[in-house]
């Protein structure tokens, strides 16, 4: 029977875990087996740059945590040497990166994961990883906002170029003559 000391460290070990998953947007979880030390470097490495945290976990800890927050994770999800990567402000980050690695090593493998508080499976893992990181979503947004403008701006300057207000509107009134007369002209020819 373990001690008081050791029971209490655990309960701590559970109460942060369970906090964690529950602040965090996105999570997964994956089998690290076959990973050496530097690859697990360079990966925990990519990861923080996105704002994901990675740790290696019990399967015992992870699974009394989840069921604390109402995260139904599977049993056979928990077997093996299990890893998590949450985020709390990326959806994609852990995704991309972790489905990646998996594709380099054929050791590492994706288990599961969530996505607001709700398990997901690996067609959804797979479509979010897939996805461009938030920056280039919000590039492309705002390249659809300023395309407008941006074709507004430069008609307004191709006026100014020709000389302004005053001169299309001369073009204007020469090309409609032309055209009463272009129209006068097929007019007489169909009768």
């Amino acid at each position: 029977m373990p001690s008081e000391k050791v029971l209490e460290a655990k309960k701590a070990l559970v109460a942060d875990l369970s906090e964690r998953l529950k602040a965090s947007v996105s999570g997964i979880i994956v089998n690290y087996k076959g990973i050496n030390v530097a690859d697990d470097t360079s990966l925990r490495k990519e990861l923080r740059q996105c704002d994901v945290k990675y740790t290696v976990v019990k399967n015992t800890m992870l699974s009394r945590a989840c069921k604390e927050i109402g995260l139904d994770i599977a049993d056979d999800v928990l077997e093996g040497t299990t890893a998590i990567a949450t985020s709390e402000t990326d959806y994609t980050g852990a995704a991309r990166i972790l489905s990646n690695y998996a594709k380099k090593n054929k050791e590492f493998a994706i288990k599961s994961g969530f996505l607001d508080g709700e398990v997901i499976d690996m067609d959804k893992i797979n479509a979010l990883a897939k996805l461009p990181t938030r920056e280039v979503l919000l590039a492309n947004v705002l390249g659809a906002f300023q395309a407008p403008i941006a074709s507004f701006a430069r008609g307004v300057q191709a006026i100014v170029d020709k000389g302004g207000v005053d001169a299309a509107l001369a073009d204007k009134e020469q090309a409609e003559p032309a055209e009463e007369t272009a129209e006068a002209a097929t007019e007489e020819t169909a009768e």
